[in-house]
């Protein structure tokens, strides 16, 4: 047989494979676990992981390329640069936004660092990056119903250390992005838009992650479309897309592709630093990088997911729709969710808190939830200011009530694809008995 027929044979089996073992098995209420999240994938992503492991292609190559041509066409943005998280993304993200001015940061004559203003209610990876940039992040509120950053806020938190902002569009829902965008032209500071829970939203009827210098997605698979891990950086600026590509490929300053050699036609005729002129431009590093790189069989599962975003995104948008009618009724114990005039959310979970005074706590909730077999979540970190992580760091806060009032009283449940109306309406159901139990 020729490769074109061994690959026919190996996709039959796996096909075959998927539909008598991995195909979803019927839905039993309070049996069937309903998750909070859950990849969403057939044959076809499993054919093409297969394709890249018979390429044997350990590290970046077609695939990489092909998935980051998708993902900046479907955003938006000139370049995507795919990456091995959405952690690592944001790492990257912070670290090439944090060039914009350095010179201005590096000459100023004490141990003060710049600051970053972001949101306290939010995933820990948002942050992270901000210290390991060696700067300091002056947290922000959220506001209800939308979870969105406060931005009265942000506009009394720009000072003179301020150096940009890295801003999360929460649970698929965006931001008032063009207001910030337009804030941060005003005080020349940078945007990073987080975007990991919110690939496929629209603000103003564009893309988020097109209002910053750059913007961030995740692949894990809990999120809109998942490579196992992964995750991505977009940026229309060509010296971020440089800096960005540095810092994932170990700092180098070299920018040829995997595979490629002297594109630049100078290879062994330059300067740098104190290295002996014509050092192979190779192994000349210009940036403390890592090797944050995409692998082709992540890759491959993401060109199929591509083909699925729009579906995924308005599936997502009915299970929301449906999981809101239902739960509605219920408004005087819950504050649920909305989204901004101009936003189009995409949605990642269905966010409720519970409100002052109702006859239930949120652990009771949860509890009920958990006994139904339904998953539930709180909104990630809370307030990140009281996690151990933080407690002897250094940061600057306004206030943050609203982060202190989610931290405590929010959960929330899913809307991913696989999510079926009989998995939702059970869920709906369980609300009623619950309510009826503990309303009062």
């Amino acid at each position: 047989m020729d490769r074109e027929d061994y690959e026919r044979a190996i996709n039959g089996l796996v096909e075959n494979y998927y539909y008598d073992y991995l195909n979803d098995k019927e839905f039993i209420p309070g049996t069937t676990h309903v998750t909070v999240t859950q990849k969403c994938f057939n044959e076809l992503e499993m054919q093409a992981i297969v394709s890249s492991a018979l390429d044997f292609n350990l590290t970046s190559g077609r695939f990489v390329e092909q998935f980051e041509k998708k993902l900046s066409t479907y955003v938006g943005t000139r370049y995507a640069l795919a990456t091995n998280s959405g952690s690592s993304a944001n790492l990257l993200a912070i670290l090439a936004a944090s060039e914009e001015g350095m010179d201005e940061w590096r000459d100023y004559e004490s141990s003060w660092a710049p600051e970053v203003i972001t949101m306290a209610a939010g995933f820990p990876t948002t942050i992270a990056p901000i210290y390991q940039a060696g700067m300091v992040p002056h947290f922000v509120d959220i506001t209800l119903p939308t979870y969105g950053v406060n931005i009265d806020q942000i506009e009394a938190a720009i000072n003179d250390n301020t150096a940009g902002m890295i801003i999360a569009h929460t649970l698929g829902n965006p931001f008032e992005a063009d207001r910030i965008a337009k804030l941060c032209q005003a005080y020349d500071l940078w945007l990073v838009e987080d975007c990991c829970d919110a690939l496929g939203a629209k603000y103003k009827e564009k893309m988020v992650g097109t209002y910053g210098i750059c913007a961030t997605s995740s692949f894990y698979p809990a999120h809109h479309i998942t490579t196992g891990e992964g995750g991505a950086v977009f940026t229309d600026d060509p010296s971020m897309k440089l800096a960005i590509e540095s810092y994932r490929d170990w700092g180098r300053d070299c920018w040829c592709e995997t595979g490629h050699d002297a594109t630049c036609g100078k290879r062994y005729s330059q300067q740098f630093g104190r290295l002996p002129y014509g050092y192979d431009h190779k192994y000349v590093y210009t940036r403390l990088g890592y090797n944050l790189k995409m692998t082709e069989m992540q890759a491959a599962i993401g060109v199929e997911q591509m083909s699925k975003l729009s579906w995924f995104v308005d599936k997502r948008e009915r299970n929301f729709s449906r999981l809101y009618s239902g739960i509605s009724r219920y408004e005087e114990f819950f504050i649920l969710p909305e989204s901004l005039p101009d936003a189009e959310p995409s949605w990642f979970g269905f966010p409720i808190t519970i409100r002052d005074g109702a006859p239930f706590t949120r652990a009771q909730l949860i509890d009920y939830l958990d006994k139904s077999r339904i998953d539930s979540r709180l909104l990630f970190a809370g307030n990140m200011t009281k996690q151990p992580a933080l407690l002897r760091r250094e940061w600057y806060a306004e206030s943050l009530l609203v982060s202190d009032k989610i931290m405590n009283d929010t959960l929330w449940i899913g809307v991913h694809p696989s999510l079926t109306v009989e998995m939702i309406d059970y869920v709906l159901d369980t609300f009623n008995y619950f309510i009826k139990e503990f309303g009062a």
